[in-house]
């Protein structure tokens, strides 16, 4: 067994891109993490749920508008269920609770279990079978309950599998913090006792990210678990989950040094601190993109500090070669999903002027579709852009809709419009079901990679970060990880709008794509088609980013900030 001194809890973690336990960013993030954790030998064990419900695939019809099917996932294809079972009392009935294990192995052979609990069980009523049927289930008391499950069950199924000595119990964003009650439990309700054992992230400044409960529904469901100074620890009007974790926690911090300050500004009177994020740089790096690593940086897959001397032993030939070797994948399953046309007989056959092609200028924007990610942005002025980049740039864009989020579905329904007005004039694509084996194509095939959220609201991001790691340039707002990678490297990419760090920066859409508009026409057009040279000089430095903004940089830090294991 893998001897773990640390605990990981996260609701949603991306184990494998077909495994349903993971929704976006979050969770994509923890399970990097913990590949990293593998390859490094770090003794980690990780806590999340494993959900039983109907996954929905994505159809975009012509209209723009999406239908959504049903599949069913097979978890005995993947993971192993184990013979363990606990229970909790939730609304004042018996909840069995069991254990699916999923292991990490390294690349050397070291392995981090994942335990993945669960209540589809038959022993349990219909009601209590539904708790972990979908992730993030709208209804309040589903959500209650799975956070009761993953914090409280947590708790009580390490211990059931003999982690009996954890010494840091890390509770990756409010939903995981119920696991400090538990602790209490454990350490005579002494608050100094669990946090000595607590460490706590918080993951984004947009209030849907922070759970928070009246406490009559609270007790309703979870009576037995709160104890006598709950409102103490977790908020005297409500009960707040990313509170729990400030106040029973050692040590608290963001995902990037901007997010650190937002946070500090709505949750004021806590020692905050900041690690930014990486992602694991093994699993992100395009195939073809690893072989040229491998040939001119060796080692770089156990010390991703090597890319930093990409700008001197890569040569430009090469890392065109493996760019468009690349780019040739991410295209042709592009034009299997084109969008622009309307009827099934182009669909299946299109016409040549409707297909991407490998020499025009590629940008991608792999955001969900929601407000303030500014989906819209870059179509702010179709006559404009138009004029700008007819025949010479090509754009993908992807990102699912939720079944139930008409407001995104009708973000992209416009892009698909979109798409048929600037035919002719400007590729325009919507991919369909966006997941991580798309992400790859598009991070290690696109030449731009485009965001523009609202600041300061992107925490962190790690999509460019990935697409960094394949020498695609980013083209950002400075909010998140980029205000950190453009400063530490302007040459790395591009930057969109001002460089504010007030807390209340101005969003300004007509300036923000001034300034879009403006580098993509002046600059970022020219570099590509009319000086080769300069453009490969920016992707290998773009590459160097992948030197810091990776997971075995960002555990490093866990472990001498966070974790102190000696």
């Amino acid at each position: 067994m893998n001897p773990a001194r640390v605990a990981y809890f996260s609701m949603e973690m991306m184990l494998e891109s077909d495994i349903p336990t993971y929704a976006g960013g979050l969770g994509v993030l923890a399970g990097d993490l913990l590949r990293s954790a593998a390859d490094m030998h770090i003794p980690v064990v990780g806590i999340t749920l494993v959900y039983s419900g109907a996954i929905f695939g994505q159809v975009i019809n012509p209209d723009g508008t999406q239908t959504f099917y049903q599949t069913h996932w097979q978890k005995l294809d993947q993971i192993t269920k184990l013979p363990a079972q606990i229970s909790l009392t939730l609304a004042g009935t018996q909840v069995k609770i069991g254990c699916w294990r999923y292991d990490i192995v390294g690349m050397d052979g070291f392995t981090v279990p994942v335990y993945l609990l669960d209540t589809d069980l038959v022993e349990n009523s219909p009601w209590a079978r539904e708790l972990t049927r979908n992730l993030y289930d709208g209804r309040g008391e589903f959500r209650l309950c799975q956070e009761a499950i993953l914090g409280l069950g947590g708790i009580k199924m390490l211990r059931v599998q003999g982690y009996k000595k954890i010494e840091t119990y890390h509770l990756n964003e409010g939903h995981s913090t119920f696991a400090a009650l538990a602790l209490l439990e454990e350490n005579d309700f002494s608050d100094e006792a669990v946090r000595k054992l607590c460490v706590f992230t918080t993951h984004t400044p947009v209030p849907e990210g922070h759970d928070k409960f009246a406490y009559d529904f609270a007790y309703h469901y979870l009576e037995s678990y709160l104890p006598w100074h709950i409102r103490k620890i977790a908020g005297e009007n409500e009960l707040s989950m990313t509170h729990l974790g400030l106040n029973l926690s050692r040590y608290s911090f963001a995902v990037s040094r901007r997010h650190l300050q937002t946070t500090a500004t709505l949750f004021p009177g806590y020692k905050l601190d900041f690690i930014t994020n990486g992602v694991h740089h093994r699993s992100w790096t395009g195939p073809y993109f690893q072989d040229l690593y491998s040939r001119y940086l060796p080692g770089w897959l156990a010390d991703p500090g090597l890319l930093s001397d990409a700008p001197d032993k890569i040569p430009d030939d090469a890392l065109w070669a493996v760019h468009q070797e690349s780019k040739h994948e991410l295209i042709s399953y592009v034009n299997t999903h084109l969008t622009s046309i309307s009827s099934l007989h182009e669909r299946l056959n299109p016409l040549p002027a409707d297909m991407f092609d490998t020499d025009t200028l590629t940008i991608s924007l792999a955001r969900r579709p929601v407000a303030y990610k500014r989906p819209l942005l870059l179509y702010n002025d179709l006559e404009k852009l138009s004029h700008i980049g007819e025949g010479k740039i090509q754009i993908i864009q992807c990102g699912k809709s939720h079944p139930t989020d008409d407001v995104s579905q009708g973000f992209l329904r416009q892009i698909v419009d979109v798409s048929k007005k600037l035919r002719g004039v400007i590729k325009v694509v919507y991919l369909e079901n966006y997941a991580p084996r798309i992400g790859r194509l598009l991070v290690s095939g696109s030449d731009l990679w485009l965001n523009t959220p609202m600041r300061p609201l992107e925490a962190s991001g790690t999509s460019g970060m990935k697409a960094a790691l394949n020498g695609c340039l980013n083209f950002s707002v400075l909010d998140g990880w980029w205000l950190e990678g453009f400063r530490g490297n302007p040459q790395s990419g591009f930057s969109i709008g001002p460089d504010d760090e007030g807390q209340n920066p101005v969003n300004d859409d007509t300036t923000d794509v001034a300034d879009l508009y403006g580098k993509l026409g002046s600059e970022i057009i020219p570099m590509y088609y009319d000086h080769r040279s300069q453009w490969l000089s920016r992707m290998k430095q773009a590459i160097t980013l992948g030197a810091y903004f990776n997971t075995h940089r960002c555990l490093s830090e866990y472990i001498t900030k966070a974790w102190k294991l000696s």
